[in-house]
């Protein structure tokens, strides 16, 4: 579950860490009324789920209420690599003396986390790794070990934090890291990290990604996931039980059961040709309900053109799948076709229910590699 700014900087707070005062806005009027609060000098910021918000124009730093009104409203008519923006944060402005960059992470490879630095902060890291490779430190640290004060101290180096600053570097890196932990986050990013002309060490951004499999221990966070900041065809397939849903840019919508499955899906649905809408696993055990519930969510999808139901009946029975996608045809208004697999576990008695229904919009395939050219083709 991926935090926009301003929550994620409430969980530096918590736990412990001095932020920018700002507060969060979603009219020009209350935008105008935080920067009077704020002033003299505020930074206008655009609240969405993805990066890249000073090129699209989502980030201004402007002088009194007037001006911070007026970005507010331009701000929030902008819509960012398909997020709207629906709020923005007004910050008070901090006197910057250099800009940082600093995250930890987790490191699938190596099985540590991994604690990133540049001294080149304000940009991508993906640019920086690019340009200027030598500016980026990497540290990994044992889980069982956890940070420790060498850690720190290289940490700081390579940021180039100065001794004077040290103490509120050193305060920074270890509470961000300790939340990180705690909060069961798979990422931790701070882009810029200010440093000010004060010599204190403050971060002008969050990026937080906190694990979905883990909130069953943080009840107080699932209400960050809930805002309508969120994609609402992933909030709609989590409300469903869909937890496994990951919005995609294509136009093929994908079912199937099981991780392994659906990703040799999308596999092969690129192999010949097209692009998923989404990765979409509705599990072993998947049921005609479920079955019904994945294909309305995905078919509510205007930009989908056709969709892939690849089902391998192991638990699953195929005639359950089949009865299912009946359903789901029963209670949507299907303009697109959809294309269904089935092997396994009355597999033939799946393919014999769907045929009989003779549903217009019905395709039937033996192999994956059927399927996926006939959906793909379905797209033209």
């Amino acid at each position: 579950m991926d935090l926009l700014e301003h929550q994620g900087k409430e969980l530096f707070r918590k736990w412990g860490l001095s932020t920018p005062e700002g507060r969060v806005a979603v009219t020009p009027a209350e935008a105008e009324e935080a920067a009077r609060a704020l002033g003299p000098i505020v930074a206008v910021k655009a609240q969405v789920r993805v990066g890249g918000r000073g090129k699209a124009g989502g980030v201004r730093v402007v002088s009194g209420p007037e001006e911070a009104r007026r970005a507010a409203e331009a701000i929030l008519a902008l819509t960012i690599k398909e997020y709207p923006v629906r709020r923005v944060l007004v910050e008070a402005g901090v006197q910057i003396a250099s800009q940082l960059y600093f995250s930890i992470l987790l490191d699938r490879t190596s099985k540590t986390h991994l604690a990133i630095a540049s001294p080149q902060g304000g940009m991508d890291i993906e640019t920086v790794a690019n340009e200027s490779p030598e500016a980026i430190t990497r540290v990994h640290i044992d889980p069982l070990m956890g940070l420790q004060t060498f850690h720190v101290n290289k940490l700081l180096r390579r940021l180039g934090v100065p001794e004077s600053s040290r103490r509120s570097g050193a305060h920074l890196i270890r509470t961000l890291y300790r939340l990180y932990v705690e909060a069961d986050a798979t990422l931790v990013e701070v882009n810029p990290l200010a440093l000010t002309t004060g010599g204190e060490v403050v971060p002008l951004d969050s990026k937080v990604s906190l694990d979905d499999s883990a909130l069953f221990r943080h009840p107080e966070l699932v209400h960050y996931g809930s805002d309508d900041g969120m994609d609402s065809q992933e909030t709609r397939a989590a409300a469903q039980g869909l937890h496994t849903f990951v919005k995609l840019d294509g136009d093929i919508g994908i079912v199937g059961n099981g991780a392994g499955l659906v990703m040799s899906t999308l596999d092969l649905v690129d192999q010949v040709g097209g692009k998923a809408a989404n990765f979409l696993d509705v599990g072993g055990g998947a049921d005609a309900t479920i079955l019904s519930n994945a294909l309305q969510l995905i078919l509510a999808d205007g930009g989908t053109k056709s969709v892939l139901v690849n089902i391998f009946g192991g638990i699953t029975r195929c005639d359950l799948v089949a009865e299912g996608v009946l359903d789901a045809l029963g209670t949507v208004e299907v303009k697109v076709p959809i294309v269904v697999r089935l092997a396994g576990t009355n597999a033939a008695e799946g393919r014999c229910i769907l045929g009989r229904a003779r549903h217009p919009m019905l395709v039937s395939a033996e192999t994956m590699l059927e399927a996926a050219e006939k959906a793909v083709e379905a797209t033209r």
